[in-house]
């Protein structure tokens, strides 16, 4: 039990980002996730940060998920990470961005991972997502506009087999989730979402701090 008078380790600003940067750092990437990674940053994208990325990785590999569907595929950073999880996993990934998607092909490629074990789709995600089949991807990852997330969620909740994870990054908004003051849209959007899956008795879900906030989503059975 920690004394009441001692400091909490989640205490101060600083604290923050060095645990961060810490958990960041500590991560061993492949070349290949290390190539996809510094494309994502040239072009503009904001790749899944490492600690995220072996998180992934860890839920894959535990649940031995083989359906994984994706909703932005940027460069490809998030979806090596999944596929390094599971040597017999398969990736769906939806982007609307075709330039995107070609170098995430490039990056897959790269790290010899086989055809057959992934599919892209170029499209716009809530126009692809209704034609997917339901109760059918062991993981889903939500990694797109945020602006869509709540929509993004309930889809992938469609998605998912029962005992299937949803997870969405980027949960905390740069820190605007906790922030009281922040009342944009999509830090709003982020709110509601984590308040209703929390209230929920469909799901369990938990909210970690890793990277920019991951909130983990498991769809329970009927």
């Amino acid at each position: 039990m920690t004394p009441l008078d001692a400091k909490s380790p989640h205490d101060g600003k600083a604290e923050h980002v060095a645990n961060w940067k810490y958990a960041d750092d500590v991560v061993v990437e492949s070349d290949p996730i290390a190539r996809a990674r510094t494309h994502s940053l040239e072009v503009g994208i904001d790749p899944v940060s490492p600690a995220v990325g072996a998180q992934l990785a860890l839920l894959v590999a535990a649940t031995g998920a083989r359906n994984i569907m994706e909703i932005g595929t940027g460069s490809g950073v998030s979806g090596l990470w999944m596929l390094s999880g599971n040597p017999r996993s398969a990736l769906t990934s939806i982007d609307s961005e075709v330039e995107h998607q070609a170098a995430a092909r490039e990056h897959l490629h790269d790290a010899g991972i086989p055809a057959n074990r992934f599919r892209l789709i170029a499209g716009r995600a809530l126009d692809v997502l209704p034609r997917m089949n339901e109760n059918s991807y062991d993981l889903v990852l939500v990694d797109a506009d945020a602006g869509s997330v709540i929509e993004y969620v309930e889809h992938g909740l469609r998605l998912a087999r029962a005992g299937g994870t949803v997870v969405v990054t980027h949960a905390l908004a740069r820190g605007r989730v906790a922030d009281p003051a922040a009342r944009d849209d999509v830090t709003v959007g982020y709110r509601t979402l984590i308040r209703e899956v929390a209230s929920s008795s469909a799901v369990v879900s938990a909210l970690s701090t890793v990277g920019d906030g991951l909130l983990q989503i498991t769809k329970l059975a009927n």
